[in-house]
């Protein structure tokens, strides 16, 4: 397979998540990775020690560059920390990215909890990135600062959510579950289709770095190399499980996936429908 994806985020020194943790994943799912660093982290499993803002006429000639020459099949942005790279990446993409769809990781805190997206660029976020998004992949707690809810705590909190987002203007909006209690992890796929609902029993493990941006990442080749939404997502989910239940167990603190396995083929697991 082919499927070239264009990644706008920071770079992650542990090789975890981040940059390092997204080129893994599209490698491994067969795709071409080209980048654009928006900063540079210290940072290992036990957290964030600094970040190094990339300035946003950089991080604009890189995508420019690439696009120009190599081109992209999807770009999905992650870590963009400021208004000012997102504006820069933004109007690159109304210059150079028409017809390219756009995956939205809305990156706003580490696994860490160290806070990675300045608060006045979520308004940044809503109004040059979502609106023109294919797919945006928010977790609970960036679904709740994506929409002002003071709770995602069920399912009907998810809809709830995934409509006001979808309202910002994303085609489709997946809320990842994962922060929610229970020993079941349900993430909500939203589109003009209607509601999806992808449920897996939930991994007790530690070495959980990068998940984030491995699904966004993940999902994102799989819609370069063809794969219609749900396809790209069920097989995401899958390929992300494995990475989990075969991490190297590396580091004191969140360990990183294992982003190499191989498999054949990802199962598409059907999804609840309503």
């Amino acid at each position: 397979m082919t499927g070239r994806v264009l990644i706008v985020a920071g770079s992650d020194s542990g090789g975890g998540a981040g940059i390092q943790g997204d080129i893994k994943t599209v490698t491994a799912l067969r795709g071409y990775a080209a980048t654009a660093i928006t900063a540079l982290t210290a940072q290992n499993t036990r957290g964030v020690f600094r970040v190094l803002p990339v300035s946003p006429e950089f991080v604009a000639q890189q995508m420019r560059l690439v696009l120009e020459d190599i081109g992209a099949d999807v770009i999905k942005t992650g870590m963009l920390h400021s208004a000012a790279v997102i504006e820069a990446a933004a109007q690159v993409i109304a210059e150079l990215g028409g017809g390219i769809p756009l995956v939205v990781d809305p990156v706003m805190v580490s696994k860490s909890g160290a806070f990675l997206l300045d608060p006045e660029a979520v308004h940044a976020l809503k109004q040059l990135l979502l609106v023109n998004a294919e797919l945006a992949t928010p977790n609970v707690p960036e679904a709740m600062v994506l929409t002002g809810m003071d709770r995602i705590l069920d399912l009907a909190d998810m809809r709830h959510a995934a409509t006001l987002i979808r309202s910002l203007g994303p085609r489709a909006v997946l809320i990842k579950g994962g922060h929610m209690e229970g020993e079941i992890v349900t993430d909500l796929l939203s589109t003009d289709n209607g509601d999806e609902v992808f449920q897996s029993p939930r991994l007790h493990t530690p070495h959980t770095h990068g998940t984030g941006c491995t699904l966004a990442s993940a999902i994102a080749t799989s819609l370069a190399q063809g794969l219609a939404m749900h396809d790209a997502v069920a097989r995401a989910r899958a390929y992300l499980e494995q990475a989990i239940l075969t991490a190297p167990g590396l580091g004191h603190g969140h360990g990183p996936l294992n982003h190499g396995h191989t498999v054949a083929e990802f199962p598409a697991p059907s999804p609840q429908s309503s």
